[in-house]
């Protein structure tokens, strides 16, 4: 009941945010959609697996987007959300049944490079991505009505934070789910699995692919709010951002990254407004994160709830 009462009143906060400063908006969207594509990445942890590649599920969805808008003219918002959960879940998938493979330092880096290899094909394929200049993306319409791009922004806000709801919702339902708590067992002892007849690699194949159609929907998000897409949301300081979120937000419940996302756009934010040096305020932010509260900004809340029922 506590932990309602807190997601209840940090939601509400937001939306009261916005309404007292309106340019927030643009900042907290961003924000939810790299938050969504942080809890993909806080799931491949729990099973132990660090993803320096998660970007590039990131970049699937923003691009989908663009190619649905501009090749075949779909411009609803529902549709493209549609189109960038397909394309991004068939993604993971695909490079998941190979990825999942491999274990520790040979899973980062051959996500890594597949993340690479997508960076330099959609930064060299002008005539197709519209390479380093990337692709524009339209305000797109909601059920068919045309809206003004101030309106529109206010819409998508409020539905990524519906969306924000459900993805923790539907997450925290598959962590206590049988594959849920097999991917927990896989980081403590996947051998024990193994002899207990359950497929590892399939565990982790749902994980991967969970985690590619998380990392999608953030990505058109991001598309949609910024307008344009680029090479750069598949580069690889992308993907370390992506798991730097959620290690700062922390991975012992589903709100830890957007916790992260939100507390590090706001810091880059406000310390870029006012000081050339935002990049030493970011980074004395972070080390203060990182030394004070090990288990991430999560673990206030945590740490205030355990308090109160005490």
């Amino acid at each position: 009941m506590a932990r309602l009462v807190i997601a209840a009143g940090g939601i509400a906060a937001l939306i009261a945010a916005t309404v007292v400063f309106p340019w927030l908006e643009f900042i907290l969207t961003l924000a939810i959609a790299k938050g969504l594509a942080a809890l993909g990445v806080a799931i491949l942890l729990r099973g132990g697996l660090i993803s320096i590649g998660h970007a590039m599920f990131f970049a699937v969805g923003a691009y989908a987007t663009a190619f649905a808008m501009r090749d075949f003219g779909i411009s609803d918002v529902f549709a493209l959300l549609l189109i960038a959960s397909v394309a991004s879940l068939a993604a993971g998938l695909l490079i998941g049944a190979f990825v999942v493979r491999y274990r520790a330092i040979f899973f980062a880096m051959l996500n890594l490079a597949i993340s690479m290899v997508m960076f330099s094909l959609l930064a060299k394929f002008y005539g197709v991505t519209g390479g380093t200049d990337g692709m524009r993306v339209a305000t797109p319409t909601v059920l068919g009505m045309a809206m003004e791009a101030r309106s529109f922004a206010n819409f998508l806000f409020y539905a990524s934070i519906a969306l924000m709801i459900l993805a923790c919702l539907a997450v925290n339902a598959y962590f206590k789910s049988p594959l849920g708590e097999a991917l927990s067992a896989v980081h403590s002892n996947e051998i024990r699995l193994e002899y207990l007849g359950i497929p590892v690699r399939g565990v982790l194949l749902v994980a991967y692919a969970l985690s590619a159609l998380l990392a999608g929907i953030g990505g058109t998000l991001a598309a949609m709010t910024i307008g344009h897409v680029l090479p750069d949301m598949a580069y690889w300081t992308d993907s370390g951002h992506l798991v730097l979120v959620a290690v700062l937000g922390g991975i012992s419940g589903t709100a830890g990254p957007f916790v992260g996302a939100i507390f590090l756009e706001l810091v880059h934010t406000f310390a870029a407004g006012y000081t050339d040096a935002w990049n030493m305020i970011v980074g004395a932010a972070l080390l203060g994160v990182i030394f004070f509260l090990p288990k991430g900004l999560i673990g206030l809340f945590n740490t205030a709830r355990k308090g109160d029922l005490a």
